[in-house]
């Protein structure tokens, strides 16, 4: 069983834990075999990714993972993570969200909040070979909220064995408070810039009033209010956080889900997740350190990645 989170030296706080993920990364090669992966959703996008291969395989779940806002598969969690599932024997599927990484190029679409039915169109396109020890869900972050809008409209049988969140910010009105706040304005504006920088590709953002609504945008709940909602049929940014907000969907999913989360996370109140009704099928782990997607403690593997793999262990009989 995974000890409970304990910061290392020198990533003490949550904004350290958090920063630690950008500038103290060491890019180090993934072991096993991999390949690239394509689902065709129904409307007509390529949803791209990457499919990897344990070097010694063992009867164990192939583990899909989503990224967070302005991330890719690339990201340093989703590599880290694949890491370690890879060294378990677990085979690996790290997917671009729409309009993401090298989806860029062969999607019309943008993710958001509402993208959770690409995850089907990726549970339909696996080659049945591969998942036939089960799926397993990981969401990082806004990939976290969207991979619990989609869990509740998993058919019973898609395979999947079960799912985690980490730093999911599943009440998205209040993300977006907390990141209007003056003390992190430097995470804000550089979220805002990334995700302007997206949008800002698009076909659409040729129209002149869309350029500018985009290029004006001060804050991330006003992007959401002109751009993010209207894009996605949302009257606006509270209709479209109202509309995607993961801990709705809590009561109406059945599969194994494992909540992580820490209180010291400077980007997603935790209050939300004090809040939750218990259910049998959900745990939570609060821990009172680990920051956004960080959870750096003892040793080089993030420690969201080892209660996990518990968490999956736990569902297998291992």
């Amino acid at each position: 069983m995974t000890a409970p989170f304990r910061p290392r030296f020198p990533w003490w706080g949550g904004d350290l834990q958090t920063l630690r993920n950008r500038f103290a990364y060491r890019a180090r090669p993934l072991p096993g075999h991999a390949g690239p992966f394509r689902a065709a959703t129904p409307d007509g996008d390529i949803l791209t990714g990457t499919l990897h291969s344990p070097d010694s395989a063992s009867p164990q779940p192939l583990v899909f993972m989503l990224h967070g806002l302005t991330g890719d598969e690339d990201s340093m969690y989703m590599l880290e993570s694949a890491r370690h599932h890879l060294g378990q024997g677990r085979a690996v599927l790290r997917m671009n969200l729409r309009g993401a990484g090298s989806s860029l190029a062969t999607c019309a679409g943008t993710y958001s909040g509402k993208s959770w039915p690409d995850i089907l169109t990726v549970l339909d396109a696996l080659d049945p070979a591969r998942t036939r020890h089960g799926v397993f869900i990981i969401g990082y972050s806004m990939g976290g909220n969207i991979l619990l809008n989609g869990l509740a409209h998993v058919p019973d049988g898609a395979g999947v064995i079960g799912a985690a969140t980490v730093s999911a910010p599943i009440d998205p009105a209040g993300a977006s408070r907390r990141l209007m706040q003056f003390r992190n304005r430097i995470y804000q504006n550089a979220l805002l810039s990334e995700m302007k920088d997206t949008y800002l590709a698009r076909p659409e953002a040729d129209d002149p009033a869309i350029r500018r609504a985009i290029s004006t945008a001060d804050s991330i709940w006003s992007f959401d209010n002109r751009v993010t909602g209207p894009f996605n049929g949302f009257a606006g940014a509270q209709e479209y956080y109202d509309g995607t907000a993961g801990m709705n969907q809590l009561g109406a999913i059945r599969l194994p889900l494992l909540l992580i989360h820490a209180r010291n996370d400077p980007w997603i109140p935790v209050a939300p997740y004090l809040g939750l009704t218990p259910q049998p099928n959900i745990t939570v782990e609060i821990p009172h350190s680990g920051g956004h997607v960080g959870f750096h403690g003892k040793g080089l593997q993030p420690w969201h990645d080892l209660r996990i793999s518990d968490f999956i262990d736990g569902l297998t009989g291992r």
